[in-house]
């Protein structure tokens, strides 16, 4: 047995690593379904998940599987379904029915209350936590006009960005983020908040106007933060917890 009192850490791992690839060899590949949404973005951050589980564990075979959730099917305002679990219900039923083994969520959107035979088993390293503004001609939030439209149907961003500029008013807009820069970019409203770090998940840095400091608009609980999610007995929990980060 390891002991990691007296291996360091990097040299811990790198044992398991080499031992885990040799036992694959001997005994074939360990099936593992990975649950999510199938947004771009929900895809990025799970295929991130993935080839980051890969590296450290070769003998599974790994499997992504969409999963369409009530919050990209529903129509009009998502706090007309309730709110809550409107983007993780579906994918935490795929776990309960053993069709997934892990499924990748912003752990923004869990409800704090969880199933009890769930368990959050891992929250990687989290990413920026700010808000960003994006829209034509604009280096900061006052570039905006006087009564400027801005897109965003939270209402955490509507009421600081209110107690900032009293003088701007709300579209609620939904779709993927490309469908949302997009309308800010065509003139359908002056600007749009997004997460900071979905954008930066995508390498869109670039299309970034402005970020808002966390003075400005304090960003939701578990923003930016990946939430890995499991049945609290499956046998490979451990495996996937490597991917938490402490600090995180």
């Amino acid at each position: 047995p390891l002991d990691r009192r007296i291996i360091p850490s990097r040299q811990c791992i790198a044992y398991i690593q080499n031992y885990r690839r040799i036992l694959a060899t001997e005994i074939g590949l360990v099936k593992f379904v990975i649950g999510s949404r199938g947004s771009k973005l929900a895809l990025t951050q799970t295929h991130w998940v993935r080839d980051r589980l890969q590296t450290l564990e070769p003998d599974l075979d790994i499997e992504v599987a969409e999963i369409r959730t009530t919050g990209d099917t529903a129509k009009g305002s998502l706090r007309s379904f309730g709110g809550a679990g409107v983007f993780t219900k579906e994918l935490e039923r795929a776990l309960l029915d053993g069709r997934v083994d892990l499924a990748v969520h912003s752990l923004k959107d869990l409800p704090t209350d969880v199933h009890p035979e769930l368990a959050l088993v891992a929250a990687p390293e989290r990413e920026d936590v700010r808000d960003a503004l994006i829209g034509p001609n604009l280096t900061a939030l006052d570039d905006l006009p006087q009564g400027a439209l801005i897109g965003t149907g939270s209402l955490r961003r509507q009421a600081q960005l209110k107690a900032l500029r009293p003088d701007l008013s709300f579209a609620d807009i939904r779709g993927n983020l490309d469908t949302r820069i997009d309308k800010a970019m065509r003139g359908e409203c002056d600007a749009v908040v997004l997460a900071a770090a979905g954008l930066h998940r995508l390498g869109w840095h670039g299309r970034i106007s402005a970020y808002l400091t966390t003075d400005e608009i304090l960003p939701a609980p578990g923003q930016a933060a990946l939430g890995l999610q499991m049945r609290a007995d499956h046998p490979l929990r451990d495996r996937v917890a490597f991917l938490d980060d402490p600090a995180t």
